[in-house]
């Protein structure tokens, strides 16, 4: 029976030895496997670079804002012209913002939900007028805002790096220069 312990004794210590050095491996294995998925993971990553993400972003923002200042347009504006004009930027921005949110889904972009800080404050600024006040504030603004626009997707359809970004600036480009040609036409024919 003295004999037979000192043999448990050996077979227990190389039962743990071999256990010891199993788990080491599956470990060894385990990290190296992780290791193979996170590259793949950032090789397979299909999302835009900073410069077009910010693009994407931008081009959201203004969407919105085109929307919210056309149906303030549409409910504050005095001009027949003025109210045809917002209801124009709500039908054409918000297909546009269509196109955007699906580019943006299978790029896996998350667009801004809410307008930014600084187009908020312009918003309840027009939001404070009414009449021909409101009339010649909103022309002078989507007069601003579409030059900038339509100057800004002129270079990004040169620079975008995403293809689909690309398209939808090229694509929209001629719709921003309808929108500016349309209201400096109204600002021409207001007293």
């Amino acid at each position: 029976m003295r004999k037979i312990g000192p043999a448990i004794a050996v077979l227990l210590s190389a039962c743990v030895l071999q256990a010891c050095s199993y788990k080491g491996v599956n470990n060894y294995t385990a990290n190296q496997d992780t290791t193979a998925v996170q590259d793949t993971s950032s090789t397979l990553n299909l999302s835009v670079d900073e410069h077009d993400l910010q693009f994407a972003l931008t081009a959201a923002n203004g969407n919105m804002a085109e929307i919210a200042l056309g149906k303030l347009a549409i409910a504050r504006g005095r001009s027949k012209k003025v109210k045809n004009f917002g209801a124009m930027m709500v039908k054409d921005h918000s297909k546009a913002d269509t196109k955007l949110a699906l580019i943006a889904k299978a790029k896996d972009i998350d667009l801004p939900k809410m307008l930014d800080t600084a187009t908020q404050r312009k918003i309840d600024l027009l939001s404070a007028k009414s009449g021909t006040d409101f009339d010649k504030a909103y022309i002078n603004y989507m007069i601003a805002d579409h030059e900038k626009n339509v100057a800004l997707f002129t270079d990004e359809s040169k620079k975008l790096q995403d293809p689909d970004l690309q398209a939808f600036a090229v694509k929209t480009l001629p719709v921003l220069q309808t929108h500016l040609d349309a209201i400096n036409a109204i600002h021409d024919s207001m007293p």
